[in-house]
């Protein structure tokens, strides 16, 4: 856990801040990924990066004429988040390889590039063709399930299908004193109404999220009546039927940013097989969050995804995240165990 624990603490520091702050495209993103090309280099792998930037580094099988198998994840944060997004996923991945060795399939860790703002660097792996044939990702939870169930690490079935809107709401702007309450046509009196009506949808379809993450209101003085309020809908659902439901009872019409998407029942078996012979219970679970996991699994790559406990409460894009160093070692050592029988088979 030493190296493991120093390289997180590395990245966690760059950027500055109360929290994690490698941005997508910043100078902090950058310097992350130049570190883990260097500790890839020195664990004697073969580091490339694509047109996009994304970091791949390969450590070449006795047959390299098979697909190969690639673990990784993101090391873009969003900002003030938490220690263990995403980077867990990278230094457990370097960690993992090293431990398997040379393997009859050519073994990958992969740093994707500004996950955080739609998955753009495994979107752009996909544009170009370079994929391997199977792909395990390691991510913190980032939510309570596992907590709850007192369940170190977890199998992941499926990954969420999500859809970012913008709603417009036009009234009309007048004195905040002389207008009568009944002569108002309050925008943000109908955007009040429209966010209830956000909550209502989700809670009444199973597996379902929705949230109002930012309103804006104009003209945004204390004495004028709002004439226009601009919010953003994040909607999400577990599979593609319960997503069309929720748009539809939102109004916001079709069309899925990221298709939800079902993970590889091969991968997931031996996911499930290495918690066994750890002696920990082989919980399964869908990921409410959007990965890079699920654009590979997507573009037809054999992909699966184990969890990792999250601890206060599931809390994560914050800076009060929390992973036990004990569940991060029983998740590297899961980790190497499907990486060592899905690159020999």
């Amino acid at each position: 856990m030493g190296a493991l624990d120093e390289r997180l603490d590395l990245l966690y520091r760059l950027g500055g801040g109360a929290g994690a702050n490698r941005i997508a495209g910043g100078d902090a993103e950058t310097r992350a990924c130049e570190l883990v090309s260097e500790w890839l280099e020195e664990a004697g792998l073969e580091v490339e990066r694509d047109a996009f930037g994304n970091v791949v580094g390969r450590l070449r099988g006795s047959r390299p004429e098979l697909p190969e198998v690639w673990t990784g994840s993101h090391l873009d944060s969003v900002p003030d988040g938490g220690r263990y997004d995403g980077a867990l996923g990278v230094v457990a991945a370097i960690e993992a390889v090293i431990a398997v060795g040379r393997a009859e399939r050519t073994l990958g860790v992969v740093a994707f590039r500004d996950e955080e703002r739609g998955c753009n660097g495994s979107l752009a792996a996909v544009a170009g063709g370079r994929l391997p044939g199977r792909f395990v990702e390691l991510h913190v939870e980032q939510g309570p399930v596992l907590e709850r169930l007192d369940a170190p690490l977890g199998v992941v079935t499926s990954i969420v299908g999500s859809t970012r809107r913008e709603v417009v709401f036009e009234g009309a702007a007048g004195h905040a004193g002389t207008t009568p309450m009944d002569a108002r046509d309050d925008a943000l009196v109908a955007a009040a109404e429209y966010v209830l009506r956000v909550r209502a949808a989700a809670r009444a379809i199973d597996g379902a999220v929705a949230t109002v993450g930012r309103l804006e209101v104009e003209p945004g003085a204390v004495n004028v009546i709002p004439g226009r309020v601009r919010l953003t809908v994040d909607a999400r659902a577990p599979d593609a039927d319960r997503l069309g439901q929720l748009l539809e009872a939102l109004d916001l019409g079709p069309g899925i940013d990221l298709a939800p998407v079902e993970l590889d029942p091969t991968v997931r078996a031996v996911l499930r097989e290495e918690l066994e012979r750890l002696g920990l219970p082989a919980v399964e679970l869908p990921s409410g969050a959007g990965h890079d996991a699920g654009v590979l699994a997507a573009a037809g790559v054999e992909t699966g995804m184990l969890f990792v406990r999250s601890l206060n409460g599931g809390v994560s894009h914050s800076p009060d995240e929390l992973t036990s160093d004990e569940d991060v070692a029983l998740a590297v050592d899961a980790l190497t165990g499907a990486l060592r029988r899905l690159a020999d088979s």
